[in-house]
């Protein structure tokens, strides 16, 4: 299903064959994101991503828009904690055009002065509308609380600080020592042939072969009971957001805590969405999911609350977290959420787009790509005693952050609740 071949500069090409389709999906992959960053450089990985699309020595940026959708094509990235991804996705038949324009970024981007200034001022008001989102600022906060004063707590925009005291000179040195060979990956899924795919990226993505994969500061917790970051705003609603540090990517107990996540608060199914919407009528959603990074992980849980209905709401949402550590699933609840995880699973590898994500992300988090088979497997495998054992585990005081925004001033009320 996934063929890897690695180039002689280091680089490497994975593909997922889909010949029924229509549509490619190409993925260019760089093992580097806001975990890999200074304080100084907090937000580089993410205005570096900004820059290449600003034009390079053959294209103006919106010659580089232009080219793509004027195939019918779609152009795009993100930053994470640990990787960026530059992606397009066209019909088959434009896969030449998608990594040309690609390739020509990620190569020859020109970092110009005008761009860099002009961009800067851009992350500036990206920041700011973040900030002025609480549905999105109050996970930014509770990443702040999950992992004090350390990379991972920082935003991935950095602050007005940091990109202030970022020049040309200092964000092309940490391009090239974090987009070396050994750190990309090109990854292709869709109406494709491997060893194809393969010719055509080693003609265009000519690099040295030099440079390793860069390291990070390792995830320090050092946390010893509940905390609390209790922002006050003017603001319609309360917005609720929890985090419990879980398992990295690589701890075998993550399928458990999947299931786990499903069965608390994944679908309307769930059991926070019964309790907190269908019985109780608190809020209009709810809803958790799980985080896996390379040394740490996380359980998390939000919701947009009705400021009046917010302590209410927490409180309830704790004694589901502790009845589930005490008392595992019945068999049919579990066997339930563990359908729905492999299903939605497969029906998301039905996208190109997805699949290629699939390549990229497990082959510079694992070394290699899992098969879905494999995955299901794990799944399926994963008990009501796992899940209960997971939930002990991890629903204690020394794992719980909280962090809320609300109009509401009675942060005590809302501390007096922490705890297992």
């Amino acid at each position: 299903m996934f063929k890897i071949t690695q180039l002689p500069s280091g680089v490497r090409v994975a593909t997922a064959e889909m010949p029924h389709m229509d549509s490619i999906s190409l993925g260019m992959w760089v093992g580097v994101g806001g975990r890999y960053e200074s304080a100084r450089l907090s937000g580089a990985s993410h205005f570096i991503e900004h820059l290449l699309f600003k034009g390079t020595r053959r294209r103006s940026a919106k010659q580089i828009s232009q080219t793509v959708e004027g195939v019918g094509g779609y152009l795009n990235a993100f930053t994470g904690e640990e990787t960026t991804c530059y992606y397009a996705k066209a019909s088959h038949d434009h896969f030449d055009t998608l990594l040309d324009v690609l390739a020509d970024m990620y190569l020859h981007s020109r970092f110009s002065a005008a761009d860099i200034h002009k961009e800067r001022g851009v992350i500036k008001e990206e920041l700011l509308m973040y900030h002025d989102q609480p549905d999105h600022y109050v996970h930014e906060l509770l990443n702040e609380t999950l992992w004090p004063e350390q990379p991972l707590g920082r935003s991935l925009t950095g602050t007005a600080k940091s990109l202030d005291g970022m020049d040309r000179g200092g964000l092309l040195n940490f391009k090239q020592k974090k987009y070396v060979a050994a750190n990309t990956v090109v990854a292709v899924a869709g109406h494709c042939e491997h060893n194809d795919i393969v010719q055509r990226v080693a003609k265009v993505l000519v690099l040295p072969r030099n440079g390793r994969s860069p390291g990070f500061e390792p995830a320090h917790e050092a946390q010893r009971a509940p905390r609390l970051r209790f922002f006050t705003k003017n603001c319609e609603q309360s917005h609720l957001a929890i985090g419990i540090r879980g398992y990295s990517r690589h701890d075998a107990r993550r399928y458990a805590l999947k299931s786990l996540s499903v069965i608390l608060g994944e679908n309307m199914s769930s059991r926070l969405f019964q309790v907190i919407r269908e019985r109780h009528g608190l809020a209009y959603s709810i809803q958790s999911s799980t985080s896996y990074l390379s040394d740490t992980g996380a359980l998390l849980i939000s919701a947009g609350l009705d400021t009046k209905r917010l302590h209410r709401a927490l409180a309830l949402i704790l004694t589901e977290l502790r009845k589930i550590s005490r008392q595992p699933p019945s068999a049919i609840e579990l066997q339930r959420a563990k359908d729905y995880a492999i299903g939605q699973m497969r029906l998301g590898l039905e996208s190109t787009a997805n699949r290629m994500m699939w390549l990229g992300e497990h082959l510079l988090a694992y070394g290699s790509i899992q098969t879905p088979a494999e995955v299901e497997r794990h799944i399926a495998g994963v008990t009501a005693t796992d899940v209960q054992k997971a939930a002990a585990d991890i629903f204690r005081d020394n794992r719980l952050n909280v962090a809320v925004i609300t109009p509401s001033k009675d942060e005590k009320a809302i501390s007096s609740l922490l705890s297992f």
